[in-house]
């Protein structure tokens, strides 16, 4: 689906992180297939067996960081479920909060930004936004998928690394890095108080530009201003942001675009450079929807499988060690008239590589009840009519699902009681 996006949901708050399986399972237990709610061939996988460990420490108090990278289209740059496993993960004790890191402005490219952080512009329409998913738009692309572009005189963009999120702990930073097209040098690129700067580099190679603060922040402004007048065609192009503290903990960082492929994210030239900066211990792929989007007899079954393992061997040429997690796409209908059957292609391809690479499958096609489950999971209220997204409340039982599967695996990796392990979850937001 070249142009995926969520509707009338985004402008929607949400108001808390409950655990709401056990409250539906008497009315909507039956559209989900509990068993098959598992991270498959996990326990084979001695990624998964380290991942699992380091978790159990930090939950255990133990003061250590971790790092979770999760990758895919709408879903995720929209950021519901994935915010909420990062909050219960993050909530787990006062040291399980690490960094907020990498993210995207999405307001400046004008589509929907998640809720927990903030990035505003004095002048928002003079920003344009370019996607990697749609095939006109052309530009320098890196680690997110999507750029912002400025091409005027002058702008003060307002940064908050917290906005509306549900941490205990709220997030901080001492370093603050933004991405951009370090080759030209149209632009000056100032924070405002300059009493906070203890240094200002830049990075060619990896394409950011780090400020260094005396103190702890959460929040500042940025001043943009074109050097020269005379210049032809000025272009700022910004990639990215990065929020960077020394705290031990959770980091949870989301790379979402919407409308997102393996062949559309294979057009970011400089996803890999900038992903060889990150050492995640857990990486999840979401990405799949976009891929299969079209009639059966359009759909290309082995350039989707060459897709999917290019982008897995960029993951392990940076590291072979992490533990990666590959998500089968949700059932979803074709142009709202019928349930698209490419689903159960990739399905079938995703754990033929989960096998061949070693690695864990959450097959969520065959938990929300396989070919054709979005209908009824339509008429529930878990989703909207293009029965290919879901609904706030939709997002949620997602989230909580995945949570279960993941906390499953831990206990039966690590040999804690998986229901006293689940049941504190639960107890996160009382």
């Amino acid at each position: 689906m070249k142009y995926l996006i969520l509707l009338l949901f985004f402008t929607t708050s949400i108001h808390a992180q409950h655990y709401v399986l056990d409250s539906i399972k008497p009315t909507l237990g039956h559209l989900i297939n509990f068993e098959a709610n598992t991270l498959k061939y996990a326990d084979k996988s001695p990624a998964f067996k380290t991942f699992f460990a380091k978790l159990d420490r930090i939950y255990s108090g133990e003061k250590d960081k971790l790092q979770i990278m999760h990758i895919g289209g709408s879903h995720i740059q929209a950021d519901f479920y994935s915010n909420k496993l990062r909050t219960y993960l993050q909530n787990m004790n006062p040291y399980a909060t690490g960094q907020r890191g990498f993210v995207f402005p999405y307001h400046l490219a004008h589509t929907n930004n998640p809720l927990n952080y903030r990035v505003s512009s004095s002048t928002q329409d003079k920003w344009q936004g370019y996607r990697c998913s749609i095939t006109k738009d052309s530009i320098a692309w890196g680690l997110s998928g999507i750029t912002a572009a400025f091409r005027d005189i002058s702008d003060t963009l307002s940064i908050k690394a917290n906005y509306k999120n549900y941490n205990r702990e709220p997030y901080n930073f001492d370093k603050l890095r933004v991405f951009y097209n370090t080759w030209r040098n149209d632009y000056n690129l100032v924070v405002l108080d300059s009493t906070l700067v203890k240094s200002d580099t830049i990075n060619y190679v990896k394409m950011y530009r780090e400020f260094r603060f005396n103190r702890t922040i959460d929040s500042l402004e940025i001043s943009l201003k074109l050097k020269d007048s005379a210049t032809v065609n000025p272009e700022f192009d910004i990639m990215g942001l990065e929020f960077i503290n020394n705290n031990p903990g959770i980091e949870y960082t989301t790379i979402g675009v919407n409308g997102a492929s393996f062949k559309r994210f294979d057009r970011s030239t400089y996803f890999e450079r900038q992903f060889d900066l990150y050492n995640p211990d857990l990486f999840i792929i979401s990405i799949g929807t976009n891929d299969a989007y079209m009639p059966e007899d359009q759909f290309d079954a082995e350039g989707f499988r060459y897709y999917y393992k290019s982008f897995l061997n960029m993951i392990q040429r940076k590291n072979p060690n992490c533990a990666i997690l590959l998500t089968v796409p949700n059932d979803s209908y074709y142009r709202r008239r019928k349930p698209n059957p490419n689903t159960v292609t990739q399905q079938r391809i995703i754990l033929e590589i989960a096998e061949e690479y070693n690695m864990a499958v959450w097959d969520f096609f065959e938990i929300m009840g396989g070919l054709g489950s979005s209908q009824k999971w339509y008429k529930n209220e878990l989703m909207p009519k293009d029965r290919v997204h879901f609904t706030l409340f939709g997002y949620s039982v997602k989230a909580d699902l995945m949570l279960d599967a993941i906390v499953n695996a831990w206990a039966a990796s690590t040999g804690r009681n998986a229901t006293e392990l689940l049941n504190y979850f639960k107890r996160l937001d009382e």
